[in-house]
């Protein structure tokens, strides 16, 4: 077929036709399938259960330090823990403080402790006449939800394949000490799939900012989500880049094992500086006395290092890669060649990034849930919900079976042709 905008006001009318004809058939068969947000699957899950079984109570729940577990202390997570971490998000273990379940919690927390009492003795947030923080977009919603909620004014920064626009970056964080941070997801970014360029992670460690408390939050949540043993994208340890460029506290790094072991019981972590880990327990000290000990020695035991977690994350892509494929060949197949959508298809993470005809997102989104099929909601890959082109959609295909993934995915192709047929009829 050959692109929608070379036909004529006639064939899109026939075209349109179709479609809707089409669209009635798929309504009535009473669909209740959710392609919304990146949970894993239950097979997913399943394949972490035996963490389940190496703790019991006949376990020895003391750490390699002689520390028992089961009470109170270690602020800043057993030994073993940090060294498991550590070598998951690529740095030493002095760099590191574990966490309890999210990584999620880890940054609320931290721009909270900005807001209240400020960074390494600046002034608080909350006492400043404006905030502002850059936000690479299309991007992760819920970061934007944590800026949004202190009331920290967003400005978009468009993304490129090889990260955000650095030349913008650059001159905003330059320019304008209001600025304070920058949300990054810097491999297999959420939801494009994008990994930072090694140019692009070097640009970051070499900011100069006009504010001396500003920070890149780098949530590095998709660190060993790979979908390909043999075509893995590698990202520059950012840490290591700031210190050679004389910029150590620049960064504050965050992942966890949310999508790794359980999203419910995980362990997240943040790495940086000792400047900025000694700013951080200020606070951590009087918040909690220790995190979940136990949870941190199951998941050591149940890992052991490094290479247990790659391996258990091969599992993890025997599940999800069969599922990209699908959704990505689908839109190859079905959409290729009528120009009225992009799409980048990731080595990586959790999603597929779709780009409709600008003014199509909202239609889109919306007949998929009329037809039972729920997506995450247009606009919310950008701050405040406001997609300035209504075009972005994210796609998350990992919780729905292949069957149900496979009926999802028809039907999502079936609403961008006819959202894109009544829009070109509307010109």
């Amino acid at each position: 077929m050959k692109p929608y905008r070379e036909m004529s006001r006639e064939e899109l009318l026939q075209l349109k036709a179709e479609l809707e004809s089409k669209y009635k058939e798929a309504q009535a068969k009473d669909l209740h399938l959710d392609m919304s947000r990146g949970k894993p699957s239950a097979e997913q899950l399943d394949i972490s259960m035996e963490m389940m079984d190496v703790l019991n109570s006949s376990a020895d729940l003391k750490d390699s330090e002689g520390v028992d577990c089961r009470n109170y202390g270690v602020l800043d997570g057993v030994k073993e823990a940090k060294e498991l971490l550590a070598q998951m998000s690529e740095v030493s273990p002095d760099k590191m403080i574990i966490y309890g379940n999210s990584s999620l919690n880890v940054m609320y927390d931290t721009v909270a402790r900005a807001m209240t009492h400020g960074i390494m003795g600046h002034t608080p947030w909350c006492k400043l006449d404006r905030v502002k923080f850059l936000c690479p977009v299309p991007g992760y919603d819920r970061h934007f939800s944590i800026t949004e909620y202190f009331g920290i004014e967003m400005i978009n920064v468009p993304m490129t394949p090889e990260g955000p626009d650095m030349d913008m970056v650059e001159e905003l964080v330059s320019s304008d000490p209001a600025i304070k941070g920058i949300w990054c997801v810097p491999k297999y970014s959420n939801p494009q799939g994008i990994t930072y360029s090694d140019e692009t992670v070097r640009r970051f460690a070499h900011l100069k900012p006009a504010a001396e408390d500003f920070r890149i939050f780098w949530d590095n949540a998709y660190c060993v989500h790979h979908l390909y043993d043999d075509q893995q994208d590698f990202l520059l340890e950012i840490l290591d880049e700031c210190e050679k460029a004389g910029n150590p506290d620049l960064v504050y790094k965050f992942c966890s094992t949310s999508k790794i072991s359980f999203p419910g019981s995980g362990v997240a972590c943040i790495a940086t500086s000792p400047n900025n880990l000694k700013d951080i327990k200020k606070q951590l000290m009087i918040q909690t006395i220790g995190h979940d000990k136990v949870n941190q020695l199951r998941h050591v035991r149940f890992f052991k290092d490094i290479d247990g977690i790659h391996a258990h994350m091969r599992k993890h892509a025997a599940i999800m890669r069969p599922k990209f494929e699908a959704v990505l060949d689908t839109l190859e197949r079905e959409l290729g060649g009528l120009e009225i959508g992009s799409w980048i298809r990731p080595r990586g993470g959790y999603f597929i990034s779709f780009d409709a005809m600008e003014g199509c997102a909202k239609a889109i989104v919306a007949k998929c849930k009329e037809a039972g099929v729920v997506m995450t909601g247009a606009g919310a890959t950008y701050p405040y919900g406001k997609d300035p082109k209504d075009s972005n959609i994210r796609i998350a295909p990992s919780f729905p079976t292949k069957e149900e993934l496979a009926v999802a995915t028809d039907l999502f192709v079936l609403c961008i042709k006819l959202a894109s047929v009544e829009k070109l009829l509307e010109a």
